[in-house]
């Protein structure tokens, strides 16, 4: 009964809020700025789940070992989606500023620039311009609204915010600043997309390796050698998963931070 009441308890720390809920906060324009569940707290919510619902079909132990395997399915996929997100942020803030330096050359107002940028691109970038739009027709610094809360686009917009300062402090031309930027952003997506390309490989292998255990168990288990009841089966059976488990698993960390900070622009 405890095991249930603690799968019951993470799948309500996990599930997702309700479209009344969405709809209500939609109404608060505070409240309907973009919010980012901490990946601590999902991560955690995954790994309970998984513990709980094997230890209810298993054991203990095997629990630990499911738990561990759902914190680093959960993680490696939370990288991806994060890179996917820096990727695609990245390319429409190039995009967006391609579009501000041509409206900037034609004499355009940089709060009117910045607007119809923004309505070329999606979220967040759109969020993002169109805050500093409102802040230039307000009379003040445009530079001061670039800010995403995201930190690998911050990154970028920094760039861009310390350009338009210059322009607004010494009197430089902004076009011309902004354009080596995008120049600059420009490269940094290139090299960051070959990158990944060339990573694509030593991740596939790394993944391949961490799937050959449970080759090998499959293996066992058609011979005959029952490998899944001596695992699931007995204490000796259960730590020797539990051992493999925490290796495959640190080595897959390990693998992916390698990757990940070749793959750092």
């Amino acid at each position: 009964m405890s095991a249930v009441l603690v799968a019951l308890a993470a799948a309500v720390l996990v599930a997702p809020g309700s479209v009344g809920a969405r709809r209500l906060r939609g109404l608060d324009p505070v409240a309907a700025r973009p919010r980012t569940r901490p990946r601590t707290t999902s991560t955690l919510g995954t790994a309970l789940v998984a513990a709980a619902v094997t230890a209810l079909l298993v054991g203990p132990v095997p629990a630990l070992a499911a738990a561990l395997v759902a914190t680093t399915a959960h993680r490696r996929l939370l990288a991806r989606r994060t890179a996917r997100r820096d990727a695609r942020a990245a390319t429409d803030l190039a995009a967006a500023v391609e579009v501000l330096v041509a409206e900037l050359r034609v004499g355009a107002h940089p709060a009117t620039a910045c607007a119809v940028a923004a309505a070329e691109v999606g979220e967040p970038v759109h969020r993002v311009l169109a805050e500093a739009a409102a802040r230039a027709r307000l009379g003040g610094s445009a530079a001061d609204g670039l800010h995403s809360g995201d930190p690998g686009l911050d990154t970028e917009l920094d760039r861009v915010a310390a350009a338009w300062r210059v322009a607004d402090e010494r009197g430089v031309a902004l076009a011309e600043l902004l354009d080596a930027v995008r120049r600059d952003l420009v490269g940094r997506t290139r090299f960051r997309r070959r990158t990944e390309a060339g990573l694509a490989g030593a991740r596939a292998t790394a993944t391949v390796l961490a799937g050959l255990p449970l080759l090998g168990i499959a293996l066992g288990q058609a011979v005959g050698a029952a490998p899944v009841q001596l695992l699931l089966g007995s204490t000796g059976g259960g730590l020797l998963l539990l051992v493999g488990t925490v290796l495959v698993c640190a080595g897959l960390a390990w693998s992916g931070r390698i990757t990940a900070r070749v793959g750092a622009p």
